[in-house]
């Protein structure tokens, strides 16, 4: 017994399916310094900072740089760098 679909192309890539307009709908192209916002990722690239110091640093209350977006947690970019402009250690 054959099955109708063992012919049928099969891709590897997930959401082969998808038009490209629904998988860059989130994705734009803006700058890091024009967002008022960066991710934790971003911004351990941006400071040289590991994550795991970042989550450390905005675990505190008054934490003057992070954003809470529900659980998630977001860097105000511009509080980050003064905040790291002042500091002699981390």
């Amino acid at each position: 017994i054959t099955s109708f679909m063992t012919n049928a192309p099969r891709s590897k890539e997930r959401g082969a399916g998808m038009s490209k307009r629904v998988r860059n709908k989130d994705k734009y192209d803006i700058p890091m310094w024009h967002r008022p916002t960066i991710s934790i990722a971003e911004a351990s690239a941006y400071s040289g900072i590991g994550t795991g110091k970042l989550y450390e640093m905005t675990d505190t209350e008054d934490c003057p740089f992070v954003l809470w977006v529900g659980t998630r947690r977001v860097i105000k970019r511009k509080p980050f760098v003064e905040y790291l402009e002042r500091q002699y250690s981390i």
